[in-house]
């Protein structure tokens, strides 16, 4: 098992990069983002009777919250909750960046993977609590950025708001595709080490791969064939994901 990820690490490495510092981040475009002079070419408003007036309520039309003369790196919390509700998005630094709805395989596996991990903190008596996304996260606490990972463990409850989390959650885990796999590989891996994300994981689909990030420890990442079991490092690896499980559930949906 050690010689099949050595191996995978030598002839991946170009592939998925080791944490970059912020400037040479910066210093590269993100292509699955909007373009950088690009106006939004919507305008949102907050119109509550757009499906029909109810004689038995009373209601106050909003004012309407204009985000069209923003640019990308101009954008802010209150941007991200004023957009178009038919359209879903992230907000990192300012920039938005338009997610595609989840395929069947891809909820397959979270699913899975939200029952192994709710299993296991039930029968050892822990606190964390594991999210599937949708869910609204706080990375930086502050204005600019909001993320929406595929699946999160939270151990720290202090974090925890009404509308989502305030603040880096302790285990995140990104499967890529076609359009995210660039910002998740390199965007969000430094973001999610910056903000004190304790562990990271990186389920790569197409080439059948798993990069596991253990922060704490370790920048290094570890790939894992999807044979076996991988542990995750926030249990000190009492809790092995089974990685033969999610290869059989790529096989059975090709497509």
């Amino acid at each position: 098992m050690s010689e099949e990820i050595n191996h995978a690490k030598q002839n991946d490495a170009e592939q998925y990069p080791l944490i970059k510092s912020p400037v040479e981040e910066q210093s590269k475009g993100n292509v699955h983002s909007l373009p950088e002079d690009m106006h939004v070419p919507v305008t949102y408003h907050h119109d509550h009777d757009s499906q029909g007036a109810r004689p038995d309520c009373v209601r106050e039309k909003a004012a309407a919250y204009d985000i069209s003369r923003k640019r990308q790196g101009e954008y802010t919390v209150a941007d991200y909750y004023a957009w178009p509700k038919d359209q879903r998005v992230e907000l990192i630094d300012g920039r938005i960046h338009v997610l595609e709805a989840p395929d069947f395989v891809h909820q397959r596996i979270t699913g899975e993977m939200l029952f192994a991990i709710k299993s296991f903190i039930h029968r050892n008596g822990g606190d964390c609590i594991p999210l599937l996304s949708p869910i609204d996260v706080r990375l930086d606490c502050d204005d600019r950025t909001m993320v929406q990972p595929d699946l999160i463990i939270l151990c720290d409850k202090s974090k925890i708001r009404r509308w989502g989390v305030m603040g880096a959650p302790d285990f995140i885990l990104e499967i890529l595709s076609q359009t995210t796999r660039r910002k998740d590989c390199t965007k969000k891996l430094q973001k999610y080490s910056d903000a004190g994300v304790r562990e990271y994981w990186i389920l790569d689909l197409e080439k059948k791969r798993l990069l596991t990030y253990d922060f704490i420890h370790d920048n290094m990442p570890c790939i894992y064939p999807l044979k076996d079991a991988a542990p995750l490092a926030i249990f000190d690896g009492r809790l092995q994901i089974d990685l033969d499980e999610i290869a059989a559930l790529i096989q059975d949906w090709p497509e």
